[in-house]
């Protein structure tokens, strides 16, 4: 089963980057870390890695790892600080709450970036829901993406519900740009039935 969605995934990535969009292609153990998106040489994001695909992060010459979750969620390493800097690796953190996501949230990972733009980062939190709202943000306000290929990218995740969407507006307009494009739908999906 394992190498059945490697091998989604791979094509998935083909496919993407068939199409035009920042998906760069990635190292296979990268792939297998949980919604691994790699959008330059110096830019990726993703869910929580475990402790070995940390090891996997470092060997692929990641510089610097920003996490924005909160460290008591169940799948987060309690130690991460500590294993991430024994890699040899800038640790930073930013709790966001997935409810709640701040403009001041965003712009401390964003200050961070800015202080040296190549160093190569992986931002992630869970399940790379908050890091590609993040990654979108980051990437169309200080890189000139397009809001259509950021969008594009930040959908092979997820769509974001309402609460992320109003967040990303927010900054948006704080930074005199517009959430429209032709192609960009920003209706949050339905709820979750429970």
């Amino acid at each position: 089963m394992r190498s059945l969605y490697k091998s989604l995934l791979i094509t998935l990535i083909s496919t993407f980057s068939i199409l035009g969009y920042a998906l760069e292609e990635v190292d296979p153990a990268l792939a297998e870390i949980t919604n691994f998106l790699q959008y330059s040489s110096s830019f990726a994001s993703a869910g929580q890695p475990t402790r070995d695909q940390f090891q996997t992060i470092a060997d692929n010459g990641f510089e610097r790892v920003v996490y924005i979750a909160f460290t008591d969620n169940q799948n987060a390493l309690s130690d991460a600080d500590q294993l991430v800097k024994s890699l040899g690796m800038e640790y930073m953190h930013v709790p966001v709450s997935f409810d709640n996501p701040l403009p001041d949230d965003f712009y401390a990972f964003a200050d961070s970036m800015q202080r040296n733009t190549g160093k190569k980062t992986l931002l992630h939190c869970q399940v790379n829901a908050r890091a590609t709202a993040f990654s979108f943000l980051y990437r169309v306000i200080y890189e000139d993406v397009s809001i259509a290929e950021a969008k594009a990218d930040m959908n092979t995740v997820w769509q974001p519900n309402a609460v992320w969407r109003d967040f990303i507006f927010e900054v948006l307009a704080q930074s005199g740009k517009s959430p429209d494009c032709e192609d960009c739908d920003w209706t949050p999906p339905p709820p979750r039935q429970q």
